[in-house]
């Protein structure tokens, strides 16, 4: 396993900064928020592009997954819910096809960067529609993803998380089956696992090789609100020994958007930490 550190945790500075304090701290990875103040994708150019790749070869840094999870820069349309909206569920066929083109140019920046995967998740369930007929229109936008995750070579890992329409780990098992696509498969979240009670040996070996990239952070008393590890009640340990079992050798991403106002000191915790109880080097 590798150890990497989300971006999203330092929006009160530059990508270009971001990454240079990741890399110096000894990350192996950093995952890229793909959303403002970072890398939003509906207004990253060409030469933005090949400025970051710049900058990631001078700082010796590996991109560990694109995240493009939340759509802030979306902000000033009228929709329920803006953290994770406009989804691949939404209701209205123009709000998704956004979506979709969005994730679309994703998956084209992960290539450019060579990042093995991109982070989406199904969006909330929404006032006046059926959970079962969200499902189907996200199956729909997934199903039309999966020619361009192809095209690029880069993995579609979907996230769930407590509230959302994909939410449990059996569901997101269900969904992968459905869409049987070698590319699509699992941004895991084992905070969101342990807000959920989950036993995480049964999520690990249920998703296996479908795990495409895993998010960390810690977690107390099942509150939804993600800690530096080593502050609340999971065992890392345990979780890497998880990981191991089944061969995962990918990235394991701290995230800690909840310390944007010291994420020097959240990251570099969290490193400290996580090598010991995982047993891994800088």
């Amino acid at each position: 396993m590798k150890l990497s550190f989300s971006t999203n945790a330092f929006v009160e500075h530059t990508l270009k900064d971001a990454i240079g304090h990741i890399a110096a701290l000894g990350y192996e990875g950093v995952e890229i928020l793909a959303d403002v103040p970072h890398l939003y994708a509906d207004r990253c150019s060409r030469g933005d592009l090949r400025r970051l790749k710049e900058v990631l070869k001078s700082f010796r840094i590996r991109v560990a997954n694109v995240n493009a999870n939340t759509a802030m820069g979306y902000y000033g349309c009228e929709f329920w819910e803006p953290l994770f909206e406009p989804s691949l569920a939404h209701p209205r066929k123009d709000l998704r096809e956004w979506r979709v083109a969005y994730t679309r140019k994703c998956l084209e920046i992960a290539s450019e960067l060579e990042a093995p995967s991109v982070s989406i998740t199904s969006g909330r369930m929404a006032s006046g529609i059926d959970p079962d007929q969200s499902l189907s229109l996200l199956r729909d936008s997934v199903d039309r993803l999966v020619g361009d995750a192809r095209k690029y070579g880069v993995l579609l890992g979907i996230e769930y998380e407590p509230g959302l329409l994909i939410e449990r780990y059996e569901e997101l098992v269900a969904f992968i089956g459905q869409v049987a696509s070698p590319y699509v498969g699992a941004n895991l979240d084992l905070g969101h696992s342990h807000v959920l009670g989950e036993d995480p040996w049964t999520v690990v070996s249920a998703l296996g090789s479908g795990i495409f990239h895993v998010h960390l952070e810690d977690i107390r008393s099942r509150k939804h609100y993600h800690l530096i590890p080593g502050q609340g009640d999971m065992d890392f340990s345990a979780l890497g020994g998880c990981l191991r079992n089944i061969g995962y050798d990918g990235f394991v991403t701290v995230e800690l958007y909840t310390y944007s106002h010291q994420p020097l000191e959240a990251a570099r915790r969290s490193l400290k930490h996580l090598q010991r109880v995982f047993s891994v080097s800088s």
